[in-house]
């Protein structure tokens, strides 16, 4: 019984680790765009900063534990990953920019991950020490978990899921599966219980995409035929970056080895649904002016 729970173990691993490398290439699509603007524009760097943090976390952790190596492997690519995507933003940011990016990396990620690693160290002796950097891991992965709540918020008032895709809900709901079990296995409940949450909020999306899918039709439809190829025109040309950052968002909630808690703060006045909402409240011949 033993050999074949080692078994499922290491299944549920490999499959986590595979999701879960998927999930961390879902930035790709916005950093493609950056590259092509030669700038960074709205975009923040807060949510790849924590991400890096969170794999370095993870690591610590699964060195503690001595019987983690997958949890080392994906994190370390991860690690990877998310340098990566920083150093391609430092490169596009105006100066401004990348001294505050320089100024979190080195705060989060060498003052805040030193201090877990030293305090650990000489405060914790044996298995008390693998208790509080679990404990930690667990508090910063469900606090994580927060993220989601502007996506839902952003779907329920807008009723349109444009800024929420049905794959990516698909597979972080997955990967949260994966790392549950294998957690659960391993008797690991710092790994299994956060990403309870992950489940939870990864159906949420699904549900709600599934309810909105064809809502924003419907009602560009019924409420302004005249008006939709202008609402669309501002859409696309002034929000290139919108969708991208809310992917973002999205993906801040996956397993344990892609945290990023940082909601990216959108802008409510450029947002081509807020023109909508407006729009039904305003006379006829304000309404251009509005638009624009």
């Amino acid at each position: 019984m033993a050999g074949f729970s080692g078994h499922l173990v290491l299944v549920f691993g490999l499959l986590g680790n595979m999701v879960s490398f998927m999930v961390y290439l879902a930035p790709l699509p916005t950093f493609y765009h950056v590259y092509k603007k030669k700038s960074t524009e709205g975009f923040q760097s807060i949510p790849y900063v924590v991400g890096l943090f969170s794999a370095m976390l993870w690591i610590y952790y699964a060195l503690l534990k001595t019987d983690a190596m997958l949890l080392i492997t994906i994190n370390s690519v991860g690690c990877f990953i998310e340098a990566f995507y920083i150093g391609f933003f430092l490169f596009y940011a105006p100066k401004k920019i990348k001294i505050q990016t320089v100024k979190v990396v080195v705060f989060l990620n060498v003052v805040g991950l030193g201090l877990i690693v030293v305090l650990s160290q000489f405060l914790a002796k044996g298995p008390n020490r693998v208790h509080i950097v679990g404990w930690i891991c667990l508090i910063f992965s469900l606090s994580v978990f927060v993220a989601p709540l502007g996506v839902v918020r952003q779907v329920i008032r807008t009723k349109s899921v444009e800024y929420m895709p049905f794959l990516l809900s698909f597979f972080l709901t997955l990967s949260a599966v994966m790392w549950f079990f294998y957690g659960l296995l391993l008797k690991d409940y710092n790994i299994a219980i956060p990403n309870v949450l992950g489940f939870s909020f990864g159906i949420l999306q699904m549900v709600l995409y599934i309810m909105y899918k064809n809502a924003k039709k419907v009602i560009l439809d019924q409420n302004l035929p005249q008006f939709n190829d202008e609402i669309i025109k501002i859409e696309d040309e002034k929000l290139p970056e919108l969708k991208e950052q809310i992917i973002d968002v999205m993906k801040l909630s996956t397993t344990v080895s892609e945290i990023i808690p940082v909601v990216p703060k959108l802008n409510n006045n450029n947002c081509g649904h807020e023109v909508v909402d407006e729009v039904h409240n305003v006379p006829a011949n304000q309404i251009i002016e509005l638009v624009k």
